[in-house]
């Protein structure tokens, strides 16, 4: 049975990346030009800490399966919690409300004012989230019975970063690794065919026009420092199990070569799309999130390899994935998943192309692609819905299709379509058409009708208000026109609770986009999608 702690942990991880997406990606506040630069910096890196510290929290959770059980059947109460829920939502709206109500210029000019709102925000859904989540009363009891030990691993995580920064120095008296990075990426460039401009002396390498200088974060030591903390919180959770000299003499040096080599294809990687595709993509783009791609995919492969390698652990694990009780819904069948996880993968997308695109828009295709994927792998959950065509839905879908159009700004444009060749602008224009019309309909409802509504909705009216309001809310503010996706959101909640049926929301939606997608055709105005 699928349990409160799961769903609220993958509810907040999805609220964290959409901040992360907000403030990382779509925002344009810049620390040197604001007045309280320090401040900006410490809230900017508060993120990255918290991802650390999250992420701590989970790999102690995972090896220490007493305390997780006791944590599980307290989180199974959730009396008083909604009250909770609501100071949780209200300080997210608190966070996302600059970014909501201010321009750029405010928000550089303005954001001493703005950091009060942000912090005010991230300290009430903090403390709202963790007593949404476990009632104070079990959550001291839970820390009395030695859940306690969990506050030294999320501080050392949270000093990950310091750590990362602290080793900086180093990079300069390591020549060997200075020469290694350096000449590493020489490499590279050069198999690939490009004429290699190098300046050893200056520590600068690239291709055509377009240098870099390979110093301070882009050193390599940072992510020496990031693997090295993981590895130590890591050995520290699973010391009871873990095989400790073989995996600091064998995996940790193979995990910081990896990281190396990571490090190298990343630098590599960002000087070919200076020089053969943006400057300023892959400055603005790639250079801000490679990193953290790269070192997840190091963190996951490091745990899988641990996992399946029996000689790492002091007693041989199971791990042929066969066991299992008996009468567990697979994950791929459970409806509740099937609402939560095709989101995330939206939202996850929506970062990617924003890493390696210069014009995010070009890349809908590899998200067309990633959220047909996941909603094939969740296809059961949904065909299990009562699909039946509702005039009603219909209705409503070509009010909110010819409300949207008519308060849009028309000839926006999208840019970097004039860029693409014939038969490149007719597979954008396709997925863009199957992506909007029906992959985003399904996944957007299923999130926000489907599971948001539904988990804040009891059946009583004031809940039932509520739950519209703020579904309807975080759905506006993921569309950034607020007035109008919000009362799209409101239509569409309606629609789904006149009879119960998630179905008729989809249906709404994709009546709605179908409306929009075909003026944008016949237009040929992409921004209206």
């Amino acid at each position: 049975m699928k349990t409160r702690l799961f769903w609220l942990t993958v509810l907040f991880s999805a609220e964290v990346l959409a901040i992360v997406l907000v403030f990382q990606v779509f925002s344009s506040v810049e620390c040197r030009l604001t007045d309280i630069e320090t401040a900006c910096r410490a809230l900017r890196s508060a993120m990255v800490r918290g991802m650390c510290a999250f992420a701590a929290a989970g790999l102690f959770l995972w090896f220490r399966p007493a305390l997780r059980r006791q944590l599980i059947e307290a989180t199974q109460i959730d009396y008083g919690s909604r009250v909770w829920a609501i100071v949780h939502l209200a300080g997210l709206g608190l966070i996302f409300l600059p970014w909501i109500t201010a321009d750029a210029a405010e928000l550089n000019q303005n954001f001493r004012t703005y950091f009060f709102t942000l912090t005010g925000g991230a300290t009430l859904a903090g403390i709202g989230g963790l007593l949404w989540l476990l009632p104070h009363h079990h959550l001291l009891r839970w820390l009395r019975n030695g859940g306690a030990a969990l506050f030294p691993v999320i501080l050392a995580a949270a000093f990950i970063p310091d750590l990362a920064a602290a080793l900086d120095p180093l990079w300069w008296s390591m020549k060997g690794l200075l020469v290694a990075t350096f000449y590493g990426v020489a490499v590279v460039l050069a198999l690939l065919g490009n004429h290699v401009l190098l300046n050893p002396e200056a520590s600068s390498i690239g291709v055509d026009d377009f240098i870099v200088e390979v110093a301070g974060s882009c050193s390599g030591i940072e992510g020496f420092a990031l693997t090295t903390g993981f590895l130590a919180i890591y050995a520290v959770l699973m010391r009871d199990t873990l095989r400790q000299r073989p995996f600091w003499l064998i995996v940790f040096p193979l995990a910081l070569l990896v990281s190396w080599v990571f490090n190298v294809i990343r630098i590599s990687a960002l000087i070919l799309i200076g020089a053969h595709v943006s400057p300023d993509l892959a400055v603005n783009g790639f250079h801000s999130f490679a990193g953290w791609l790269f070192f997840t995919l190091l963190a996951l492969g490091v745990l899988w390899v641990v996992q399946v390698v029996s000689s790492l652990h002091r007693d041989p694990v199971d791990v042929s994935g066969d066991g299992g009780p008996a009468g567990v819904v697979p994950l791929r069948e459970d409806l509740a998943a099937a609402q939560i996880a095709p989101f995330l993968v939206f939202m996850l997308s929506g970062l990617l192309v924003n890493t390696f695109w210069q014009n995010p828009a070009l890349g809908y295709p590899l998200q067309a692609v990633l959220m047909a994927g996941v909603l094939w792998v969740f296809r059961k959950p949904f065909l299990r819905l009562e699909w039946r065509l509702d005039p009603v839905a219909i209705g409503a879908g070509l009010v909110v299709g010819a409300g949207w159009l008519l308060t849009a700004k028309h000839g926006a444009g999208v840019p970097g379509l004039e860029t693409l060749g014939a038969g490149a602008f007719a597979v954008w224009v396709v997925a863009r058409i199957i992506g909007t019309t029906v992959l985003v309909p399904v996944i957007e409802e299923a999130f926000f009708r489907g599971y948001l509504l539904g988990f804040l909705s009891n059946g009583k009216t004031t809940h039932k208000v509520i739950a519209v309001a703020v579904s309807s809310l975080a759905f506006a503010v993921l569309h950034g026109r607020i007035v109008e996706a919000g009362i799209a959101g409101v239509i569409f909640a309606l629609v789904a609770m006149r009879r119960g049926r998630l179905a008729d929301a989809i249906i709404a939606h994709a009546v709605a986009n179908a409306t929009i997608a075909i003026a944008a055709l016949i237009g040929g105005d992409w921004s209206l999608i």
